[in-house]
């Protein structure tokens, strides 16, 4: 319950007007579960992410010296008259993911740090050849173990000099010789260091050499003191290893028969046999983001790029003549035949007798290999120069790529390359030293990779076993301590099939958030507000109980929680919800409720209808026919897929949902959509593993629509995405001023020179490089953000001048732009799909990974559909509320009705009630999942006691 009585207990908000928020003045409970909800664009993020947030981070940065100031730069007050009671605030959002390959979830979460230091205090190092052990040992130790041993009474010291390599090692008797040592043992037999001199070894045979230290008598009278000084010195000549020769009989001409036994230590980890010595065992050798610890192929990315024949030569019924080499095509056709490369394809095609007319398929496979890889590859060259000598397009182009000083060059090159697992470290990341380290659970062994590969659930097991073992150890049981708490908040936030190893740049803006929560809890501040955005985003109905409970105990250490969200299970056990509408964009912003849940659920807003009933998302479903067309996939393997075969309907409403990691994005994703892309446009990308698919001839196009953003700079918005605004550009040339002036529609252009800021080049925001940290986007000086020069700002159409039309809405514009037909059909389309708030000229990269797909969506709406057409969407309903998953559901039902076919990845429950078919995966994540549990209508889904989703179906 919350009380009002205590205005310290809040935080006071008054007169926000931020983007659309009216004037606002409202107060938030502190210590508390809120939620903010509303419709799509209604003022939500306004609030919690640039009002409060932005004004805590302001003015965290201005309690900083000046000093410090300089560096983090001014942030700008959010238009608000007045909030108090504010505390240090976090924000967690989806867009804040890092990108780089090199951090995973086990870096992100601090997991890999504690993890890397156990291994370093409570590894156990082996050699990387022959996997034996190996283990310091001090000179205390040698000489209790001589002391010890009863193989024989006649004893010599021995330091390994040289162990089983070629050569004469000339050099290395002399040196022996010139330190004043009298006898060595090569090869196993001792003589005395002018007879080894004499000796002519084969340098093409493997040799070892011993320099006899000193010989000794093991009996009563033996002398410890000498023994040490022995054994020091063996340890100096020998590179920190010794030998202890034991014999029978005496200390010359020993015999195979008479040899006792042979003891080797080492004071270094380094292995005795193999003679391969370990650097220090310290946590810089298992980073593989450090020089010292990563793999020495791949430097630490666990997968490189390597050029690819196939992408290389891709259609072999054309000859070389006619360009069959495709980064080399350039030369084909007449007077370009002059370059380079085709000097040195016909000096090759003379050399080696073969036809640069014939199709490249006729050719002899060593003449196709020749040409691929060079003459130095497995071909018989003439006694020439290395530099006359054909390099070979794969050569050539791998040269190409690594001299390369720009990302475009080198993305010129990379599309010829894929990215294949390091033959090296096998993706492992680690180079073969750091990955001999392990640890020994229940009789087995595990090095740092390994455990980096499980699942947190799996791995949590493995510490609390590994716990048990070691609970009274010092040292290790706070590591463990550590780490097993962090791997019980990533299975709090329903990431229990998530692996340690994985890279970041493979998570979803959901998981990425939701990991980012589970490294806040472990941090245990209190008297923080967090700021989260739809962290339920990715997450099955049966994890969300999981996720609602880690928020509970993040607000019970004290903290405030606010999360901006449309899941009504999480509306549900919010302390306090507060619901921002009644519309989206200017008709938004303003404060339509503030309560508890039960209380929303009788308030007269958009929202409380849908919680109350009064309203509920319905669409019209076409049925099941069994003469229907399918897409058939048989033998999916790829991740943790179960070898499982699928039918897919066509002509239908298709959702594809199971838990989280059930498999369900690597079937639809990973397999179906890059092997269409393959067949209908000719992609490069693989497939996942899987035999095969048929029914492709029921299809002749296929549109799929990921998360992932429309554009990687500001310059890329919904307008340039959809097409529309070349159609604007040609309006405002149209107009009488702009003829005057002898403007051309590339004039309002801001990506090219002309009409364009040329301070910030027509973003509107200068890109300032934070080295380490993520880059930082700052309004233009110039043209305060307007994009272009104030001239070009003088032309109006209809009384708006280009950057007023980029700041308009989608939905103001289709009002605006009524008597342009081509505009009308766009605009149209982004408020079918729940976009209208959305501004023309909003950024790319401010869109969230559910608008950027609808704004595809949208495009692709615009587009004419064939009837025979396959729509491939992936959680659609991110980011909206009940009432806009209606107006989505709308459209995609119009899509099926015409003859074409949606299938979609979604959890929603309203979603997968409207579905004509629903194929279940499951019955767990990660490991535990990959198989298909049902498929079938609802009624099919919701009677299967195995389907996890046909249970919260049931429920709600």
């Amino acid at each position: 319950m919350v009380r009002k009585d205590n205005p310290k207990d809040f935080i006071h908000i008054r007169g926000a007007r931020v983007h659309n928020l009216k004037n606002i003045s409202l107060s938030i409970p502190k210590n508390k579960l809120v939620v903010f909800t509303g419709l799509s664009g209604s003022g939500k993020s306004s609030l919690a992410f640039d009002t409060i947030y932005a004004e805590a981070e302001r003015r965290f940065v201005e309690s900083m010296s000046s000093y410090a100031r300089q560096f983090l730069g001014v942030r700008e007050k959010p238009d608000v008259d007045k909030i108090t009671g504010l505390s240090p605030t976090i924000a967690i959002d989806q867009r804040l993911v890092s990108r780089n390959p090199r951090s995973t979830v086990g870096t992100m979460t601090e997991i890999y740090d504690y993890l890397r230091v156990l291994f370093a205090h409570f590894g156990s190092p082996h050699c990387p050849q022959c996997r034996g052990a190996v283990r310091r040992q001090s000179v205390e130790e040698m000489v209790s173990r001589i002391r010890r041993a009863n193989f024989g009474r006649y004893l010599m010291i021995l330091a390994p000099v040289v162990t089983a390599k070629r050569g004469e090692h000339k050099k290395a008797l002399l040196g022996v010789q010139k330190q004043g040592f009298l006898r060595v043992r090569l090869d196993g037999g001792i003589m005395r260091i002018e007879e080894a001199i004499d000796l002519e070894l084969d340098p093409a045979k493997k040799h070892s050499l011993e320099v006899v230290i000193d010989r000794l008598i093991m009996d009563k009278h033996a002398e410890r003191a000498r023994l040490l000084e022995s054994l020091g010195t063996a340890l100096k000549v020998g590179s920190g290893r010794v030998g202890a020769l034991f014999s029978r009989s005496g200390f010359d001409d020993i015999a195979d028969e008479d040899l006792a036994a042979e003891l080797i230590f080492s004071e270094n980890f380094s292995c005795v046999k193999c003679g391969v010595a370990l650097p220090a065992i310290e946590p810089r050798l298992f980073s593989f983001n450090s020089p010292y610890g990563a793999c020495r192929g791949c430097t630490g990315l666990g997968s490189r790029l390597e050029v690819e024949p196939e992408l290389i030569m891709p259609n072999k019924d054309l000859s070389l003549a006619e360009g069959a080499i495709r980064p080399w095509s350039r030369f084909a056709y007449g007077a370009s035949k002059k370059s380079w490369h085709w000097w040195m394809l016909e000096h090759l095609a003379e050399k080696h007798k073969f036809s640069l007319t014939v199709p490249v398929n006729s050719l002899p496979s060593k003449i196709i290999d020749l040409i691929l890889r060079g003459e130095s590859v497995g071909q018989e060259v003439s006694k020439e120069s290395q530099s006359d000598k054909y390099e070979g397009v794969i050569p050539n182009l791998e040269k190409r790529w690594k001299d390369a000083d720009s990302d475009w060059a080198r993305g010129e090159l990379e599309q010829y390359m894929r990215s294949r697992i390091c033959p090296d470290c096998g993706g492992r990341r680690l180079n073969m030293e750091a990955l001999a380290v392990v640890i020994t659970v229940g009789g087995k062994k595990y090095d740092i990779a390994r455990i980096s590969d499980m699942s947190a659930e799996n791995a949590l097991n493995f510490f609390e076993s590994l716990m048990q073992e070691q609970a009274k150890n010092k040292i290790v049981a706070p590591l463990l301590k550590e780490i097993i708490g962090r791997l019980q908040f990533l299975l709090g936030v329903g990431l229990g099939y998530i692996s340690l190893g994985r890279s970041a740049d493979t998570l979803s803006g959901g998981e990425a958030q939701r990991v980012r929560l589970a490294t806040q809890i472990g941090l245990g501040l209190s008297n923080v507000i967090y700021v989260l955005d739809e962290p339920s985003v990715g997450l099955h109905p049966a994890d969300h109980c999981k996720l609602i409970t880690t928020l509970k105990d993040l607000r019970d250490a004290d903290n405030s929680v606010f999360v901006v969200e449309h899941d009504i299970e999480t509306i549900k056990e919010a302390d306090w919800v507060v619901d921002i509408g009644p519309g989206a964009g200017k008709h938004g912003g303003q404060v339509l409720f503030e309560g508890t849940y039960e209380e929303l659920k009788r308030a007269p807003t958009l929202t409380g209808h849908y919680l109350s009933g009064k309203k509920r998302i319905e669409i019209k479903k076409l049925g099941i026919d069994k003469k229907l067309a399918k897409l058939t996939i048989r033998g999916a393997s790829e991740h943790n897929l179960k070898n499982i075969n699928v039918e897919i309907p066509l002509g239908r409403l298709v959702c594809v949902s199971g838990v989280s990691g059930s498999g369900k994005s690597t079937l639809v994703n990973d397999i179906l959509a890059r092997a269409l892309r393959r067949h209908f446009h000719g992609t490069r990308e693989v497939p996942g593993k899987h035999k095969s698919i048929s029914g492709l001839d029921a299809i002749d196009k296929v549109v799929i629509m990921d998360q992932s953003p429309i554009g990687k700079t500001p310059r890329s918005n919904p307008a340039t995405y959809t097409g529309a605004f070349s159609f604007v550009r040609d309006l405002f040339a149209g107009t009488r001023d702009a003829m005057a002036q002898k403007y051309k529609a590339g004039d309002f252009s801001f990506n090219v020179k002309g009409g364009r800021c040329e301070a910030c080049e027509g973003q509107g925001v200068k890109n300032i490089d934070m080295y380490f940290l993520p880059d930082i986007f700052v309004e233009c000086e110039e043209c305060r953000g307007t994009r272009y020069k104030q001239e070009v700002l003088r032309i109006l159409y209809n009384g708006l001048n280009i950057a007023e039309v980029l700041d308009m809405s989608c939905a103001d514009a289709l009002l605006f732009f009524k008597d342009s037909p081509q505009l009308v059909a766009r605009w149209q389309t982004l408020v079918d799909v729940g976009l209208g708030y959305m501004k023309l000229g909003q950024a790319a990269t401010t869109l969230s990974g559910g608008e950027a797909q609808r704004v595809k969506l949208a495009d692709e709406l615009a587009k004419k559909e064939t009837g025979k057409t396959l729509y491939i969407l992936d959680e659609p309903t991110t980011g909206l509320h009940s009432d806009d998953i209606q107006k989505l559901l709308s459209v995609l039902s119009a899509l099926v009705g015409k003859g074409n076919s949606v299938l979609i990845v979604e959890h929603n429950l309203d979603v997968l009630r409207n579905a004509d078919w629903i194929i279940d995966m499951g019955p767990e994540g990660g490991e535990k999942g990959g198989e298909v549990v049902g498929e079938g209508v609802l009624k099919d889904i919701m009677n299967n006691k195995k389907s996890q989703t046909g249970r919260w179906l049931k429920k709600s």
